[in-house]
């Protein structure tokens, strides 16, 4: 109702009085609106208020008219836990943010829960393997139905989202900035993609600019937002591992790519695995674990490929069963396994970049394998 969505609001303003806070108060008045009327002995009630506490909320509830800061506010589109289309996942979360502010096309089914909702994080610095891999899975989820949420960050972050894109799926973006101010900066024409596609989500108004603070309370939002967290490579000093421990708080499962010892970027991601989350061993088995429905990208599709290859699935493009056809081919030609790129280039007469992204999309159903040196072979 619009007079809660303004106690909402105005609670929020209040320094000191955070989520946690926010939900003792709702425990103990019922809802924000009676809290607000509340005597400073019946404030006094609630755990975590004390004395330096309860002088903030009596000096700054008294300069605040709710209604007034909800007339304010309605040029920006918001949600509070008390709107039927606040995020249901959020409302499982101890902490959830009093004020969701948003920016995009909105998905009545993902705001029930219905749809299921994947995060994907890791290190801005990520290696190659796991920038492929991020992109790879992104791009599987979206084809089978899931929303990727990530944080816009570079590294892990933006391939997250533009696997997502690419594949013509459904991304949400959670910004430590306002919704409106893409963080980096470099991210400006990725923002707007998002935007045009999935969702910009964010606790913080219109206009607000990064600070550091913002980012570990932003990660507590993309583990509340999905069913399960994917890290891909995360150091072991890494806000990825605080989604991830948060998202174990929420009873939310973790999963982690597996990586070398010898790379330092992926060594939180090994600490992961030691503590029970479970390990990615391919597309298809991560589906599995999701609980994907089946649908023509599956394994079951991949192995009728394999096995058929001289006569390509149905499953497959023209295009895509002509370059299996050819691979193949030149497989039983050399007697080798890995078949260099520019030997798939000059057997099937293929621009570099569609040969490329027809690669990626066999890559992605399974049919074929990509090597060191750009080599690749039949799946």
């Amino acid at each position: 109702m619009a007079s809660e969505r303004a106690f909402w609001l105005a609670w929020s303003q209040i320094t000191g009085v955070g989520p946690v806070l926010l939900q003792r108060l709702l425990a103990e008045f019922g809802s924000l609106s009676a809290a607000w009327v509340a005597s400073p002995d019946q404030l006094q009630r609630v755990s975590g208020i004390g004395g330096r506490t309860l002088t903030t909320i009596l000096s700054q509830r008294q300069a605040l008219e709710p209604q007034q800061l909800l007339a304010e506010h309605q040029e920006q589109k918001f949600w509070v836990p008390s709107d039927r289309e606040y995020p249901r996942l959020l409302l499982e979360m101890g902490d959830p943010p009093p004020v969701l502010y948003y920016h995009g096309k909105i998905s009545g089914t993902e705001n029930q829960g219905i749809t299921p909702t994947v995060a994907i994080v890791g290190t801005r610095d990520p290696s190659e393997y796991a920038k492929r891999w991020t992109r790879k899975i992104a791009y599987a989820l979206a084809k089978n139905g899931f929303t990727v949420v990530s944080g816009m960050a570079e590294g892990i972050d933006t391939q997250a989202h533009i696997g997502c894109i690419e594949a013509g799926g459904r991304t949400v973006a959670v910004l430590g900035t306002g919704v409106d101010t893409p963080y980096p900066q470099r991210n400006h024409n990725l923002h707007q993609r998002i935007s045009e596609q999935g969702l910009v989500l964010s606790e913080y108004p219109a206009g607000t600019q990064p600070h550091r603070s913002h980012f570990p309370k932003r990660n507590r939002i993309i583990a509340g937002l999905s069913r399960a967290t994917l890290v891909m490579e995360a150091p072991s000093k890494s806000g990825a591992l605080i989604t991830a421990y948060q998202a174990n708080e929420y009873g939310r499962d973790v999963y982690v790519l597996p990586n070398s010892l010898d790379n330092i970027r992926a060594v939180g991601c090994l600490g992961l695995l030691q503590r029970g989350a479970q390990a990615i061993l391919g597309i298809g088995n991560l589906l599995n674990m999701l609980g994907a429905m089946p649908q023509l990208e599956t394994v079951k599709d991949v192995e009728t490929v394999v096995s058929q290859s001289s006569k390509p699935s149905p499953a497959l493009t023209s295009v895509q069963e002509t370059l299996v056809v050819a691979l193949n081919k030149l497989i039983q030609e050399i007697g080798e396994t890995g078949v260099p790129f520019d030997l798939i280039v000059e057997q099937t007469q293929l621009p570099i970049g569609e040969l490329s992204s027809v690669l990626l999309q066999l890559e992605l159903l399974g049919v074929v394998v990509q090597h060191p040196g750009m080599r690749y072979s039949l799946g």
